[in-house]
């Protein structure tokens, strides 16, 4: 009898349990302890002079056409950079950020075979239109787009921050207090997100930290869930794998467009909410690209609007009926997708919405828009129990005013017809674009989601994160995410895309042409993967009479 009665009520809750380790996506992004496990096995190693230009197996004469070719970026690079490179070199053991994106611009064995004067990003001292120009006085066509802040060209912002300035000198940096333009931007925000109230934070990942905070809160349930692969801020909260070295054990990573997570949002009763980053659409299950982590030529996106539409509602009318917090993180897609960001895109009502990067008129910025009930930060029935959240510079004045006049013009008919044309433009423009890479038999094409593009790399390579170097060559400026992530303002005008085009086409050209492409019969994206694996072994165990000459890696350390 007690058997049975144990089966009872153990079964439902196997059930339950296997229902959600099917949910999860069966690659290692979906498993955040094993992940983990996995980076602290990985060693450091490199690859030795002679290996780094040959670790596809390229015959000799190919590897002295790269040798050559990579001097030849050194050169140009220390002759044109002098003033960035020795800047750069001192503030890499000063500031922390530097010394870290200096090290992962390009995949880790790569690291030491990389001259130094291509390790470093800009140091900037003056934007033009669309252009910015570097310590050293080149000019390049700005293809960062400041990690997301700039979508309506930085001479716009400039105007946003002499308003802005000017409208606030009078108080100054006064703390407490609000300046009066906070009731036009709470007005504003409301009618945007189509939410009831605002809090006002100092960056995206606050204002992702406080809303699901409240959503806990309120629900009065444990546990949070993210999709496989999406980006949330640096918060270990909603980072419960590489990069978070703290257990997280009340966060779901489940499977991104999957009946399986359905069926997990369905059923289980401690979800407080779902936290989606609508750029995930364009890779889904997929990290955020970068060069650093191009090993071979797989990486792909999937984007297709109208799916993920279908997806979004899905998990908006389960959120409803289970009384789930449906969270938009619009950090990234917030005013740039459209005025209601990817509400608006994916004709999706959020619960909560996050926002930041432009919308402080170039000023740093987070914002919670919610429901009433998801925001009171106390309960009236228990006065002592309450969800504290504050900030010392939340809603600085300066920021206020920067921010009411960014989003007048993002209200207004000027910014409206913008908005309106701005999809199928970017559509129009990629699709060009790659037509001229194909005709031109370039193994590159873009993929794009709105005016954020990624370059994907259509034959198999071990080299395709050399390409950055080429396009900065070029006079193209990337962010640290290489050609994983090019994001463009919305005021690019068709010839300034059409110069970005030629510019692109001729750097490539000269990489096909130094051999990087190198298009050798026994390369697929699967062998690549695997001799990247026995490398990896290889070092880990220092077996050295297993590695063949052309192939010695460098072991850091005593691994006897």
């Amino acid at each position: 009898m007690a058997l049975a009665v144990g089966a009872i009520v153990l079964i439902p809750r196997v059930i339950i349990r296997l229902r959600l380790s099917a949910a999860k996506h069966p690659s290692v992004r979906g498993h955040a302890r094993m992940s983990r496990r996995i980076a602290r096995l990985v060693p450091d190693f490199r690859y030795s002079s002679d290996a780094f230009f040959q670790t596809d197996d390229a015959p000799e004469e190919i590897a002295q056409q790269r040798r050559a070719a990579l001097e030849r970026l050194q050169a140009g690079a220390s002759e044109r950079s002098a003033h960035v490179l020795r800047a750069s070199r001192e503030l890499e053991s000063q500031v922390s950020d530097v010394a870290f994106t200096a090290r992962y611009r390009v995949p880790f064995p790569y690291r030491d075979g990389l001259p130094a004067a291509l390790r470093y990003g800009s140091l900037a001292q003056e934007t033009r239109g669309n252009q910015i120009c570097d310590l050293d006085g080149q000019w390049r066509y700005d293809l960062s787009g400041s990690y997301g802040v700039n979508v309506f060209g930085y001479g716009f912002y400039k105007q946003c921050l002499a308003a802005g300035f000017e409208r606030a000198k009078d108080l100054g940096p006064v703390l407490g207090p609000y300046h009066p333009d906070i009731q036009y931007n709470v007005a504003a925000l409301r009618r945007i997100s189509g939410l009831d109230e605002v809090s006002f934070h100092m960056s995206g990942t606050e204002a992702v930290m406080q809303a699901v905070r409240l959503a806990r809160y309120h629900t009065r349930r444990s546990h949070l869930v993210r999709l496989c692969g999406s980006y949330h801020g640096w918060w270990d909260g909603v980072q419960p794998g590489v990069g978070n070295s703290r257990k997280v054990n009340d966060v779901y990573t489940l499977a991104d467009l999957s009946d399986k997570t359905l069926a997990v949002l369905a059923t289980r009763k401690d979800i407080a909410c779902v936290l989606i980053n609508p750029m995930q659409a364009m890779h889904p299950n997929r990290d955020a690209p970068g060069d650093s982590t191009l090993l071979s030529s797989r990486r792909s996106t999937d984007f297709e609007r109208e799916r993920y539409t279908v997806w979004l509602k899905k998990i908006r009318d389960i959120c409803t009926r289970r009384g789930i917090v449906l969270i938009f993180d619009e950090v990234f897609t917030g005013f740039r997708l459209g005025l209601r960001g990817a509400q608006e895109y994916f004709g999706v009502q959020a619960d909560m919405v996050t926002y930041g990067k432009t919308l402080g008129g170039g000023l740093p910025i987070g914002v919670l828009c919610g429901r009433h009930a998801l925001m009171a930060r106390f309960r009236p029935e228990q006065p002592a129990n309450v969800c504290f959240a504050r900030g010392t510079f939340n809603a600085h004045p300066y920021v206020m005013s920067s921010m009411r006049t960014f989003l007048a013009y993002a209200q207004s008919d000027e910014a409206g017809q913008c908005y309106a044309a701005a999809d199928a433009l970017w559509q129009a423009r990629v699709s060009a674009l790659n037509e001229q890479l194909a005709e031109q038999r370039l193994p590159i094409k873009l993929a794009n989601m709105h005016s954020v593009i990624t370059v994907l790399y259509t034959q198999p390579s071990r080299y395709n994160w050399m390409f950055q170097f080429y396009l900065r060559e070029a006079g193209l400026e990337l962010g640290w995410t290489g050609t994983g992530r090019l994001i463009m303002s919305l005021a690019y005008s068709d010839e300034e895309f059409a110069e970005i085009g030629r510019r692109l086409i001729a750097a490539a050209t000269r990489m096909n042409q130094d051999g990087w492409w190198w298009p050798g019969a026994h390369l697929s994206n699967r062998w690549i993967v695997r001799r990247f694996a026995l490398d990896v072994l290889r070092s880990k165990f220092a077996l050295r009479a297993m590695r063949p000459p052309e192939q010695v890696a460098q072991v850091n350390g005593d691994l006897s």
